[in-house]
């Protein structure tokens, strides 16, 4: 098939793509061109302004694709600037479980009615979890939802986060820096960058049409990502509410995401438990 990705080159793009070419996919990426080709002549690189219309269009001509893969929809105007622009049979979008209004266990992809939502169109804005509504939204302006899918993750992590949002923990704890957490024992779902990347590359060859999850079985929550940082570094978790914000701070409750539609479609997702620790290096 041919599959362009918009976005890509990064964190869990970059396995998403090395399993798509390992599948015998032709592959495009339409990116900025900010951070180069990581993949080199293994796929076509396209330069382009995918919040300008125009420059879509004069980017991708006439060429229809089988598959469109967004990785970089933030906001309604960000999906229409490419969908009004470009031909595709099916179009998948990174989308968040930011967009779901309530925290609670096992959250079903149903919880947010992309349809029923009221469309604005709107750019980018601070919000991020409003913008993610409205990307979805906006889809289905231009494509039926049996043709699109919204796969929902919440935090991804791994080695290649350029957000450093994990490595905030341990230089605040091995620097004795007070950080403030409103809540330790609420946490959340979280899933890997290799997962995250391989399972939209699943996505790809096995269609699924509408919202889906993807997370880590289980939850972590921060008492316990503190914990393990300071049975490894030796060192005592300096909290106060002056402190600086902890960037995974925020839930009110436990919370994790309902994965049964990604596990009847054939995906396994792992344990948190057996990957989570090895990304908190402490020296």
């Amino acid at each position: 098939m041919d599959i362009l990705i918009v976005g890509g080159t990064r964190f869990f793009g970059i396995p998403m793509v090395n399993r798509i070419l390992a599948n015998g996919h032709n592959v495009t990426i339409a990116t900025r061109g900010s951070h180069g080709n990581p993949f080199g002549e293994k796929v076509n690189h396209i330069i382009m302004d995918k919040t300008n219309g125009k420059s879509v269009k004069n980017s991708l001509g006439a060429k229809e694709y089988d598959v469109v893969i967004d990785k970089v929809a933030y906001s309604s105007n960000d999906v229409r600037s490419l969908l009004e622009n470009i031909r595709c049979n099916r179009y998948i979008q990174m989308s968040s479980c930011a967009v779901y209004f309530d925290e609670h266990l096992l959250i079903d992809e149903d919880e947010f009615d992309t349809k029923s939502h009221k469309l604005i169109w709107l750019d980018r804005t601070n919000d991020y979890a409003e913008g993610k509504r409205q990307a979805e939204r906006a889809a289905l302006e231009f494509m039926d939802i049996s043709k699109c899918t919204f796969v929902r993750y919440p935090v991804v992590i791994g080695k290649n986060d350029y957000t450093g949002r994990l490595k905030f923990y341990i230089e605040q704890i091995c620097n004795q820096i007070p950080m403030r957490i409103d809540n330790l024992n609420a946490g959340t779902s979280y899933i890997n960058e290799s997962e995250a990347g391989e399972f939209l590359s699943y996505i790809v060859d096995n269609s699924i049409s509408g919202a889906v999850n993807g997370c880590s079985k289980g939850i972590i929550s921060q008492k316990e990502i503190i914990a393990y940082i300071e049975r490894k570094s030796g060192k005592k978790a300096v909290l106060s509410q002056n402190g600086n914000s902890a960037p995974y701070d925020g839930n009110k409750m436990k919370t994790s995401f309902n994965c049964k539609k990604a596990e009847h479609l054939g995906y396994n997702f792992s344990d948190i438990s057996s990957w989570i620790f090895e990304m908190l290096n402490v020296d």
